[in-house]
């Protein structure tokens, strides 16, 4: 016998839910944010010629993310692992003149407008996550 509403589950719901669904420590959202960082520099520097346009967004798309998947046990990571992030991709990203280390200083300084911006996103995402009211798991 089959109870009503006991068809098959659609399955893009379960997937939705399931891609959605926190899932992040801190920790993992910090080496989470660092390597897709440092991989879109990589191919933002050999691809875009290192534009800071396509960094930026790159860098906007990946604090959404972080600050989504992260648990909310762990909300206060996800606007502190964004700028370590952030520096992480500058130094593949950032010139060999005058050095690496002053190549991410200057770097860090022109593109604070991504920086600040990327990292208020995530905080206003994982504040407004903590505001919301708790769900239970299913």
């Amino acid at each position: 016998m089959l109870r009503a509403g006991a068809g098959p589950r659609p399955v893009l719901s379960g997937a939705v839910r399931q891609a959605t669904g926190p899932r992040l420590t801190g920790l993992g959202c910090g080496l989470f944010a660092s390597l897709v960082m440092l991989a879109a520099a990589t191919a933002d520097r050999i691809l875009l010629a290192a534009s800071p346009l396509g960094y930026g967004l790159v860098f906007l798309v990946v604090c959404t993310a972080t600050a989504l998947w992260v648990r909310r046990s762990d909300l206060a990571a996800a606007p502190v692992s964004a700028p370590i992030a952030f520096t992480v991709g500058l130094i593949v990203l950032s010139g060999d003149t005058g050095g690496r280390l002053m190549g991410v200083f200057t770097t860090l300084a022109l593109q604070a407008g991504w920086l600040y911006g990327g990292t208020l996103l995530a905080g206003l995402i994982a504040v407004l996550r903590g505001l919301a009211p708790a769900r239970p798991y299913r």
